[in-house]
Order: structure tokens, then sequence, then C-alpha cells
């Protein structure tokens, strides 16, 4: 009996152990929308000039930045990297950009960014930016993957959408289109000027060897606004605030963003459907964003 006892013992200390493995092996093999960085009792003006200060003495370029509430800065970078890479993929324009965020959460200030493995396999980029993302953990320090719970596979962000009948990375919005590209920015850039829509320019990104150019907006006015979407939610643990801003991609002559179906889940993989701060309590962004920045191309 007590062999007996002694072997199950050993058994289950077995399968325990091929359990934690397994699990560490899965958790190491998905990625999460964001990284954490720092969640601290500190001075938000002096983290926001902290953060830039670290972002530039480590190699990159600060394209834009903005406030899109109160307790909110984020800073858009970019780098020599990140726009070669982005230049060799079809719309790969969406991923020069690092949207880096300094929020006030209650008592305490935390610095976060958008994970550039994550947003890179999302994108189809043809490289992973893993070097960009050391390069970012250089600058930055160590940080936490957040923003999902369990995470998503490089295979499942590969063909992501949020669900059945959802759309893909490449079912973007059309916006509209102009005689040509330096038309389509040149229009773009007199309206965001004109504050057309409650729309504003937050940073301007031209593809090197393409006629390809990313724009990020804030938008300010009506059920697209960051600050009314973000309020809704991002209202649970750490701020997904990262998020923001919006982009606007000119591809040759024609004018497109993501989907805001697609767009939003992938910062917000885990959000329920319906209830409180679901995507049903922000149902009429989508149409609105589109909405929004389509004014923006006539």
């Amino acid at each position: 009996l007590s062999m007996k006892r002694t072997v199950l013992q050993r058994a289950g200390i077995l399968i325990a152990l091929l359990m934690l493995t397994t699990l560490n092996a899965w958790s190491a093999d998905t990625l999460k929308p964001f990284l954490l960085v720092s969640i601290e009792a500190a001075d938000f003006e002096n983290t926001v000039d902290n953060t830039k200060n670290k972002l530039q003495a480590g190699g990159f370029t600060i394209a834009g930045e903005y406030a899109p509430f109160e307790g909110a800065h984020i800073i858009a970078v970019t780098s020599e990297e990140l726009q070669d890479v982005a230049a060799k993929s079809d719309f790969g324009g969406y991923g020069a950009i690092i949207r880096v965020a300094v929020t006030k959460n209650a008592d305490k200030v935390e610095v976060s960014y958008s994970n550039p493995v994550y947003w890179a396999n999302a994108y189809l980029l043809a490289d992973d930016l893993t070097a960009v993302a050391d390069k970012m953990t250089s600058a930055m320090g160590s940080a936490e993957p957040f923003g999902s719970e369990k995470g998503l596979t490089v295979k499942k962000l590969r063909k992501y959408h949020y669900t059945a009948f959802m759309p893909y990375f490449d079912d973007p919005e059309k916006l509209g289109s102009a005689d040509s590209h330096a038309a389509a920015v040149a229009k773009i850039n007199e309206n965001l000027a004109a504050g057309k829509g409650g729309v504003s320019k937050v940073y301007e990104i031209k593809i090197p060897g393409k006629d390809e150019t990313l724009i990020g907006v804030a938008i300010q006015e009506g059920a697209a606004a960051d600050k009314t979407i973000m309020e809704k939610i991002d209202v649970h643990g750490t701020r997904h605030t990262a998020h923001l801003p919006y982009e606007i991609l000119v591809s040759c002559e024609k004018v497109y963003t993501l989907s805001g179906k697609f767009r939003i889940a992938l910062s917000f993989p885990d959000l329920s459907m319906m209830g409180a701060g679901s995507f049903m309590e922000i149902m009429d962004a989508p149409p609105a964003i589109k909405d929004s920045l389509s004014a923006l191309t006539k």
C-alpha cells in the first residue's frame, strides 16, 4: 500500500511538472498588445519628460504627441528600422509607429507602450520587429506584457478578427482618393489644419521608397471621440491608453483606415460583446470613426 501511494504521489508530481512546463511554454508563445514599463506614485509631468528623454536617448524619433484627455499623454515614436520594415509590406505603413503612453490611474502613474511584436504580426509585416522590441527595452527598461488575459499566438494574430463576420487586417475602410498621392496627403492636411470634424493631426510619417504616408489623428468630437470611447471600455486594471491615436494611411492615391471593429479589438482582445464596458457600449463608434475620417478627404 505504501509503495502504491508513493508511485501515485510521484505520478502526481510528474503530471504537475508537465502541466507547469506546458503552461510556461504556452505563455511564452502568446503575445499581448501592450507592455507596462512602470506603475508608481510619481509626478505626471516629470514622468512625461523623463519618458521622452529615454526614448530619444534610445535612438527613437518623436513623431508627435498629444493628450487625449486629462491624465493621459501619448508619445508617438518612429525609427529608421520601423520605417524600413514598413516599406517591405503592403499597407505596412501602419507598423511605422510605436505608441507610448503615460497615464494617471488613481494615485499611480503608468508608463506603457504598444508591443511592437504583437502589432507587427497583426499588421502582417515582413519582419516581427524583435530587434526594434529589444531596442525599446534598452531605452525604456524591462516591461510586463498586458492587455489580454491569455494573449494571442502569432498564428492567430496574423489572421486576426474579433469574431465571425468581423473584418480582418486586409478589410480596411476606404475613406476616399485623389488624383495623386501628394494631392491626397495635401487635402487631408488642409482639413486637419482646419479642424474639420473635430479631428486634428498628431504626426505624419512618409514611408521610404513608396507612395505611402501614415497620419496619426486625434478625434475629439462625437461618438468617434477618443475620450468617449476610452471612458466606456478602458475602465479596468492597467490602462490601454497606447491604443491611441487612430491612423489614416494614404497608399498611392487612395486613403484608408483600419476598421474600428478590427483596430479597437486588437487593443482590447478580451472585450466582451455585451454588457457594461463592452463592444455594445461603443457600437456606434466604428461607423462614426469612418465618417469623421472620410470627411478629411473631401
